[in-house]
């Protein structure tokens, strides 16, 4: 066995080596390639720089209200195509977002906050349409014969219901204006010509393509149930979210740095194991993050540096305890056997009471406690699961080479 353990062993090592540089340096073989795990891991406002708002709904205010409120306005943000954004409920009456990357102020605060109730109204001031018989708004450019020029303008596609109210009006209004308006203010106020049929109208008049574009995206995802005041906007600059994380990196390095050589250095043979088994932990907590794609914000990576701590806090619980039974004159093997089968119910009620308190902080809090609540988790479920089967598979084969069958290289 002794030879065959200590293989084992070496060809985990050489595995932790392999997959730690392709998370950092990714891989290419001939036309495959793996690409470093910092591709599949985006970061948050605080890191990346962006956009931070406050909204208040204003007036009779229910959870139904604000719960589709914030469904509008993610498909609003979709339509930016701001990656990872974060919208969340704050208090009863708030919404928080987050928009990393963005740094128009002025046109996120217009598209976010902006009811968006679409009308057409005719000459005899009733309304014949509404935002909802459109079935489909899109930007495009079309010719102006009087200019000779292209214009961008929003083509509408209606439902069958809004199709046959746009028929009989337009039949009815010809040589009369129907105005379209936005929020009770006309964008747009063309003449009916002729009869229109088939669904689809276009409004002119928008000056740009992105006004278009952002008008167009706002009829798609439907008008607020409520209207929302802006009452905090913050712009946040990359350069402090660089210097952040580059700070965050740092401790983090030193952390595991100091952990590594803690365990070696005061257990011994044990530590060793524990040493591979959180570098293996480091790996999982990695992987996992960028298999579900997640954003991560400085408190996030303050629960994965945390975490990191935390992880050999199970293995210091056991090793404290196979100390003790080796005290007692066991066998190196029977000391670790029993070691571990006396501490687990230590070990699990201890990361239990912080798997609660990240289930709080998750449910109560917003935004960035939440990615805290998330990485810490993450980290307490990976850490349980090296502590308790590949620290006691790593151990078992250390004891299985025979120039390590001194108690004094497990620190009793």
């Amino acid at each position: 066995m002794n030879g065959k353990s200590l293989v084992k062993i070496i060809v985990i090592l050489v595995l932790i080596s392999i997959i730690s540089y392709i998370f950092g340096y990714g891989l290419r073989i001939g036309k495959y390639e793996l690409s470093s795990i910092d591709k599949y891991i985006k970061f948050g406002l605080d890191i990346q720089g962006g956009i931070y708002v406050i909204l208040e709904a204003q007036g009779e205010v229910t959870a139904d209200k604000l719960d589709r409120a914030i469904t509008i306005i993610r498909n609003r943000v979709d339509g930016l195509g701001v990656s990872e954004p974060v919208i969340t409920k704050q208090g009863t009456n708030k919404i928080r977002v987050e928009l990393p990357g963005i740094r128009d102020t002025e046109r996120a605060i217009q598209i976010l906050g902006q009811t968006a109730q679409l009308k057409f109204v005719g000459p005899d001031g009733n309304v014949i349409l509404t935002g909802e018989d459109i079935k489909d708004a899109k930007a495009v450019y079309q010719q102006d014969p009087a200019k000779g020029t292209r214009e961008p303008v929003v083509a509408l596609e209606m439902n069958s219901v809004g199709s046959k109210k746009f028929e009989d009006a337009t039949g009815k209004f010809i040589g009369q204006v129907i105005a379209i308006y936005l929020d009770n203010r006309v964008i747009s106020a063309p003449m009916v010509q002729e009869k229109i049929s088939g669904g689809h109208a276009v409004i002119t008049g928008l000056g740009s393509f992105e006004k278009a574009a952002d008008l167009a995206m706002m009829i798609r995802a439907g008008s607020l149930p409520v209207e929302l005041k802006t009452v905090e906007i913050r712009a946040v600059g990359p350069t402090l979210g660089i210097n952040a994380l580059q700070k965050s990196l740092l401790a983090g390095k030193y952390a595991v740095i100091a952990i590594l050589l803690f365990m070696l250095l005061y257990y011994r043979i044990p530590g060793i194991a524990a040493d591979i088994a959180l570098s293996i932990y480091i790996l999982l907590v990695l992987a996992f993050l960028a298999a579900i794609r997640a954003t991560l914000t400085l408190p996030g990576i303050a629960g994965i540096i945390l975490s990191i701590g935390m992880a050999v806090d199970a293995n210091v619980i056991i090793f404290e305890r196979v100390k003790e039974e080796l005290r007692l004159g066991k066998s190196i093997r029977a000391a670790i056997d029993a070691g571990f089968k006396r501490s687990m119910n230590t070990v699990i009620d201890s990361n239990l009471t912080t798997l609660i308190a990240c289930a709080v902080l998750f449910y109560l809090g917003t935004g960035p406690i939440k990615g805290f609540a998330v990485t810490l988790t993450i980290g307490i479920l990976a850490s349980l699961f090296t502590a308790i089967t590949l620290t006691k598979y790593l151990l078992r084969l250390i004891v299985d080479i025979k120039t390590v069958q001194n108690t004094k290289l497990f620190g009793a």
